[in-house]
């Protein structure tokens, strides 16, 4: 008998948010979703839309950066006797910083948010995806995967970090059937976060200045669902305004 398929997201937070949008969407496909994150009430939030939508879910507290939290969220899945079709780490913490004003804390920090914590789950996805020589690992990068700029610098190098990371595992994996994805996020996200830290900048930007959220899911399931005969691993998204 063939197991139940699922998804595991973390990084996800506010309903206006990828990983929410992400595990809303994923449901909608007919996949179990597990969620985690490092709020209670913003993950009830997400699994309350999901189960309006007659989708299946459980929201897990989690700390991408703990790997006892990372491997108990694989473990759950198994446990309950899913395979994982899709893991996807969608945790992206940014705290701007002029270099010499960085300290080792704030530096240290940004990598084990950004990069570390994506070892971790990348390692569990691959030791569950593995045997059946299937599954989808996604990592959501950014525009600073690709180049640094002030005040960035720290972030940059934490989601540089990131991309080799993804690219290390796509050549491991990928010949066992594994895709691994690298999704650079080239842009603002029209979501509750852009709206409410920098208001002006969304309003300036206009209609479809900004990535939606519901466009990034569906090119994140398309990948999903390529051949592997001309998978894709890194790509960029970004508004047709969106100058670069």
């Amino acid at each position: 008998m063939e197991k139940k398929c699922s998804a595991i997201i973390i990084g996800v937070g506010p309903e206006q948010g990828l990983g929410a949008t992400l595990a809303k969407y994923f449901a909608l496909k007919g996949l179990h979703v597990y969620i985690a994150g490092r709020s209670e009430d913003k993950l009830q939030q997400v699994a309350d839309k999901i189960r309006q939508k007659d989708g299946s879910v459980i929201s897990v507290l989690a700390d991408a950066t703990v790997e006892r939290d990372v491997a108990h969220l694989f473990k759950m899945a198994r446990l309950d006797g899913y395979d994982v079709d899709i893991a996807a780490y969608n945790v992206d913490s940014n705290i701007p910083s002029p270099l010499l004003e960085t300290d080792a804390k704030t530096f240290t920090t940004l990598w084990q948010q950004n990069c570390l914590g994506a070892f971790f789950f990348g390692k569990e996805a691959i030791n569950v995806m593995k045997d059946r020589h299937k599954g989808t690992v996604f990592f959501t990068g950014a525009t600073a995967s690709l180049r640094a700029k002030p005040p960035f610098t720290a972030f940059a190098s934490a989601k540089a970090g990131l991309r080799a990371l993804a690219q290390g595992m796509a050549r491991e994996f990928s010949p066992q059937g594994i895709h691994v994805i690298h999704a650079v996020i080239d842009g603002v996200i029209d979501g509750e976060r852009a709206r409410n830290q920098f208001p002006d900048y969304v309003k300036a930007k206009g209609q479809d200045g900004l990535l939606q959220l519901d466009a990034i899911a569906e090119t994140y399931w398309a990948l999903h669902k390529q051949h592997p005969s001309a998978w894709t691993h890194e790509l960029d998204l970004r508004p047709f305004k969106e100058p670069f």
